[in-house]
């Protein structure tokens, strides 16, 4: 009970202190002068993916790589296939032509790169090292791409208070404060959180990677949950679209990347991980340019594929974790049957897609 009690206190500090920072330093930055894309891309994604840093952290200095690696992968897949999948079937996400052609690869291009870093089994301090050092390079890109571009500052939130209301000077220091005080609630969160789960894997008799890759990774995008669905409601879809390409790459440069150079030694990578977890991550995110090529955007369909997969891949991950006699029927089912089915079905909308573009 004092597990279960925990665990929920940990994800109400990691949700609220997420909420809190990217309150805090939206308005702040806005404050500032600094353009609304930079905001979104930047800070709230960062801020979405203040839980996921806030327990690769502990995890890190803990000694646990499982719980580090499955919180990074699955939040990732759970970010591409729940989250996005509901988020669709709420309102059909239209996103942006430069989301296609520019954040989509660069999530894709980021996958690749940590698989890459990963296959060896650890991944080591000086990759980490360079995982944090492409974060400041995409960050840096997106300062110079809006500049560059113009783009005029605005609310990203409608509830954005004047700034002049009572002096700029002291709605910063508000704001550092806010920032302050969410960053506290996240460290506090994380705590209660990962000794919960392990309190969990102990008693479930499953293995800490497995717990960080569903009950954490769902627990800590709890925050891309929120902003997506919101701004999809808003009808500030292409805001939703961003919200989880943005967290996805800060997720791999910059959450893996940090606790990465923390861990002496590197981070060990599961074998299980590299044959299967990392790989449905690189699917997911690569499968997101075919959706979202035609007429960019998600239908509802769409999203329901989406969720349906993560649903067949959590439960798999349950069958696996109990070694169940009905894994290799299940198995069977999924690599010969469905999967086939669903690429089948996104060349053939593809095809459709690519034939309406040259005739139109």
């Amino acid at each position: 009970m004092m597990a279960f009690l925990s665990f929920a206190a940990g994800l109400v500090l990691l949700v609220a202190g997420a909420e809190l920072m990217v309150r805090g330093a939206s308005r702040l930055a806005l404050a500032l002068g600094i353009s609304p894309l930079v905001v979104g891309l930047t800070v709230v994604a960062l801020g979405t993916s203040a839980p996921e840093f806030a327990v690769a952290i502990k995890g890190a200095i803990e000694g646990k790589p499982d719980l580090v690696m499955g919180n990074v992968v699955g939040s990732n897949i759970f970010n591409v296939l729940a989250i996005l999948g509901l988020t669709a079937l709420v309102a059909p996400l239209v996103v942006k032509r430069e989301v296609v052609k520019r954040e989509v690869p660069i999530m894709i291009g980021v996958s690749l790169l940590f698989t890459a870093f990963a296959l060896d089994g650890r991944l080591l301090r000086v990759e980490g090292l360079v995982l944090v050092l492409l974060l400041g390079v995409y960050l840096a890109m997106l300062v110079w791409l809006a500049r560059r571009n113009g783009r005029e500052a605005a609310a990203v939130e409608a509830e954005l208070p004047d700034p002049d209301e009572k002096g700029p000077m002291r709605l910063r220091s508000v704001q550092v404060l806010a920032i302050l005080a969410g960053l506290a609630m996240l460290v506090l969160g994380s705590n209660w959180l990962v000794d919960a789960a392990i309190t969990f894997a102990r008693w479930l008799g499953v293995s800490e990677l497995v717990i960080g890759l569903t009950i954490v990774a769902a627990g800590t995008s709890l925050p891309e949950i929120a902003t997506s669905i919101i701004a999809a409601l808003r009808g500030e879809r292409d805001i939703a679209v961003g919200n989880i390409v943005g967290s996805n790459v800060f997720n791999l440069l910059g959450v893996a990347g940090v606790a990465a150079a923390l861990t002496p030694g590197g981070l060990e990578v599961a074998r299980s991980l590299l044959t299967f977890d990392i790989q449905v991550m690189v699917v997911a995110a690569i499968a997101c340019l075919p959706i979202l090529f035609t007429r960019h955007m998600i239908a509802r369909w769409e999203g329901g594929l989406f969720f349906g997969y993560y649903i067949a891949y959590t439960t798999y991950l349950i069958l696996y974790a109990q070694d169940h006699d009905a894994l290799d029927e299940y198995t069977f089912v999924m690599t010969t049957v469905v999967i086939p089915l669903t690429v089948v079905t996104l060349v053939v909308v593809m095809a459709r897609e690519w034939k309406r573009r040259l005739a139109a």
